[in-house]
C-alpha cells in the first residue's frame, strides 16, 4: 500500500512508519521546521539574534520592517527568507555557527519529534540517501541536524556566499516552494522517492515524491493533501507550523 492509498486520515505512528519502509525508498528528503521539530526555528533565530545584539540597530530595524510588510503580505516568502539570512552580511561565519549552536542547544533540540528522529535513524541505518531542504538558514538547519546524521553536504538551506570567513550578501539558495524541487535537481535529485513536509511551501517537492509524507500539516497543505489522498502524520508535540522557536 503506497500513502496515496490510504486516504486523508492521520496515520498513527506504527502506520506511518510501516508506509515508510513499504516504500523502500533509496533516497528521501525532509523539510525541517514544523516537520522534524516544533516551530518555526528561522523567525526564532532571527528574533533572538537581533536580542542578543548580533546587528546593529539600524538592521534590527530594516529587518523588523521587512518583517512587518511580509507577515503584511506585501513582501514574499521567498525573498523574505533571503533576507534573514542577508541580514547578517558583515560578520564572521565561525560567528554565526556559534551562536546558532547556542540557539539550537537552547530552543530547538528540546522540540525534536521524537518519532522523526527515531524514524530518521532507522531510515540511515538501512543505507537510506538521507536529504534536508529548507528555507531557515542554513547554520540553523546544519546545527539542528547534528541528532539525525543527515551530512551536510546532503543540506539544501537558505545562505549566501562566505568569503574568506565572512558573510557577505550574496545569496547562494533560497529554497522554498518551488525552489525546493529546483534545488533538488540541481543536486540530481529529480524525483526523491520518499518526500516529508509539513508546509505549502514543501508542496512542490512533496508533488515530486512516489511517496509523499505530510508531516503535521498546516491548514493549507492538509486542504492539498485532501484533494490527492494523502493521509498525514501528526508527532505528539506537534505545535503547528506558525509557532516561533525562541521568538515569543
Amino acid at each position: 500500500m503506497t500513502p496515496t492509498q490510504t486516504g486523508i486520515h492521520p496515520w498513527t505512528a506504527n502506520e506511518f512508519e510501516r508506509l515508510v519502509f513499504e516504500c523502500k525508498p533509496k533516497a528521501a528528503v525532509f523539510d525541517c521546521d514544523g516537520t522534524l521539530w516544533s516551530g518555526d526555528a528561522g523567525y526564532g533565530f532571527m528574533a533572538w539574534s537581533l536580542e542578543q545584539g548580533l546587528v546593529s540597530r539600524s538592521t534590527n530595524d530594516w529587518i523588523d520592517t521587512r518583517y512587518r510588510a511580509y507577515r503584511a503580505g506585501s513582501v514574499s516568502e521567498e525573498t523574505m527568507c533571503g533576507e534573514m539570512v542577508q541580514m547578517y552580511a558583515g560578520l564572521r561565519d565561525s560567528e554565526l555557527e556559534a551562536a546558532a549552536a547556542r540557539y539550537v542547544d537552547e530552543f530547538v533540540r528540546r522540540r525534536i519529534f521524537a518519532e522523526m528522529l527515531a524514524l530518521i535513524e532507522k531510515m540511515r541505518q538501512a543505507g537510506i540517501e538521507l536529504w534536508a531542504v529548507s528555507s531557515t538558514n542554513r547554520w540553523v538547519v546544519a546545527e539542528g541536524l547534528r541528532d539525525f546524521g543527515i551530512p551536510e553536504e546532503r543540506i539544501l538551506a537558505a545562505e549566501v556566499r562566505v568569503k574568506d570567513g565572512m558573510i557577505s550578501s550574496e545569496l547562494v539558495d533560497v529554497p522554498t516552494d518551488e525552489a525546493k524541487a529546483t534545488a533538488l535537481r540541481r543536486v540530481g535529485v529529480p524525483a526523491p522517492d520518499a518526500v516529508f513536509g509539513n508546509s505549502i511551501h514543501d508542496l512542490a517537492m512533496l508533488e515530486m515524491a512516489r511517496c509523499p509524507f505530510p508531516v503535521n500539516p498546516s491548514p493549507a497543505l492538509l486542504a492539498e493533501a485532501a484533494k490527492r489522498g494523502w493521509g498525514y502524520f501528526k508527532p505528539q508535540g506537534a505545535e503547528g507550523v506558525e509557532a516561533a522557536v525562541g521568538g515569543e
